[in-house]
């Protein structure tokens, strides 16, 4: 038995761990290996047999990780488990310093369909990755409050209860780094790389992005409540990879696979988003050119994990009357008949089967027919393989928020199904 308590703790650790996807990766990766996987790399030979366990990263920012079934892949097919492992923040532009009315600043472009205003003065590190002369590519955090993005005072903005707050993202968003004759852009590189045996002199290029510095924590009168920027989508990420690692115990005839895919807030068209062949690649290893990736294709299942939309008290009427996930009552089951999920009867009957046998009641979501639905990885990569595929996610509040909330309750029914999902 896993407890309960300790699922979620855990998740909060994977958080704290992951401010950017490539951290959210990279401590996929470390997690794998203390648990026996190997990593295969992309330009190698791989050699592949029943029982093995290994993970392959595509620049950094995305990760599949495997178990081969006892079965040939034919034959028996596969269990996927997909998310997404980046989030909505502010990223830093190429040419990032800039001074200003005695301050020094950096210069960032919004990335994915981020709250705005949830950005302002909030305590922001800064996390990613950096290129650098010698050829490596290293990880980096600055983890503490090294940048801010500050109001406008009421008293200059008296208007603001007229019109509302309507922040210009290309005028308003630029964080405060310090006072001009104080530390620089460069000395900021120089912090980042401490123990990397580099300086900013090494750094030609960077992927670096803003993140609140207080971490995921409980919270609610009875610690009901997760509180921690990117929830989505990293609460799914640790439940799919907590799955596989819960399951691995038993033998599987299927081959279990875990797909961790960069870039879907902007759309997943990159080579390591899931509009991207990072899959196919592998599966083709897997089962083989073909027939037989054809016929594994055909007897597999992915779910489709990405968070979903509980119904907020403040504002009921943003939901379909007949389909409100409400916090604290489990997974839920995401459709859409034009396609924006990729649910039907026979890809939600798979879960279904899942959640029934290890007690779990799931909830509906169905958006509301006069608003435009969201959409995620499950259509794109049930159109990129004919995987037939259910698109489901834990309901939470305040979706692309920098500080966004879920109910504590809802992780470890997740975790229990996709470990079943997977054959545990």
């Amino acid at each position: 038995m896993h407890d309960a308590e300790a699922t979620v703790r855990d998740l909060l650790a994977f958080l704290n761990a992951a401010p950017t996807p490539y951290h959210a990766a990279a401590e996929a990766a470390r997690r794998l290996e203390a648990a026996g996987y190997a990593r295969v790399l992309e330009e190698d030979a791989w050699s592949l047999t029943p029982g093995m366990r290994a993970y392959a990263l595509r620049h950094e920012g995305s990760l599949i990780a495997f178990h081969v079934g006892t079965q040939p892949l034919a034959e028996a097919g596969m269990r996927l488990v997909g998310a997404h492992t980046d989030s909505p923040t502010l990223r830093l532009k190429p040419h990032a310093r800039r001074d200003a009315q005695g301050l020094r600043q950096l210069l960032v472009e919004p990335y994915g369909g981020l709250l705005l205003y949830t950005w302002f003065d909030r305590d922001c590190g800064l996390a990613g990755r950096l290129r650098l002369t010698d050829g490596r590519t290293v990880l980096v955090d600055v983890a503490r409050a090294l940048l801010r993005v500050a109001s406008l005072a009421i008293h200059l903005n008296r208007e603001i209860h007229e019109e509302g707050f309507r922040p210009n993202a290309q005028q308003h968003m630029q964080p405060l780094l310090g006072l001009v004759g104080g530390p620089t852009w460069e000395d900021v590189l120089d912090e980042a790389l401490q123990g990397q045996s580099a300086t900013h002199a090494d750094v030609l290029a960077h992927d670096l992005m803003l993140y609140d510095v207080h971490g995921a924590s409980l919270g609610g009168v009875a610690n009901d409540f997760v509180y921690s920027g990117r929830l989505d989508n990293l609460a799914s990420c640790h439940a799919g990879l907590s799955a596989l690692l819960r399951a691995d115990a038993k033998p599987s005839a299927a081959t279990r696979v875990l797909a961790l895919w960069d870039h879907e807030e902007v759309g997943s068209r990159s080579a390591s988003g899931a509009s991207g062949a990072f899959l196919r690649d592998v599966v083709t290893r897997l089962a083989g050119e073909g027939e037989a990736a054809q016929r594994a294709i055909a007897r597999s299942l992915l779910v489709s994990v990405d968070m979903a939309h509980a119904v907020h008290p403040n504002y009921p009427e943003r939901h379909d009357g007949e389909h409100m996930p409400r916090l604290g009552h489990g997974p839920v089951v995401k459709w859409n008949v034009n396609q924006s999920y990729a649910s039907d009867a026979g890809s939600a009957g798979g879960f279904l089967d899942a959640c029934r046998s290890v007690g779990v009641t799931p909830q509906t979501y169905s958006h509301r027919n006069d608003a435009r639905c969201g959409t995620t990885i499950g259509p794109l990569a049930a159109a990129d393989l004919g995987v037939r595929t259910v698109d489901v996610g834990s309901p939470m509040f305040s979706m692309h928020s920098c500080r966004e909330m879920c109910a504590a309750a809802d992780h470890d029914p997740m975790v229990r199904v996709l470990a079943a999902h997977f054959g545990a």
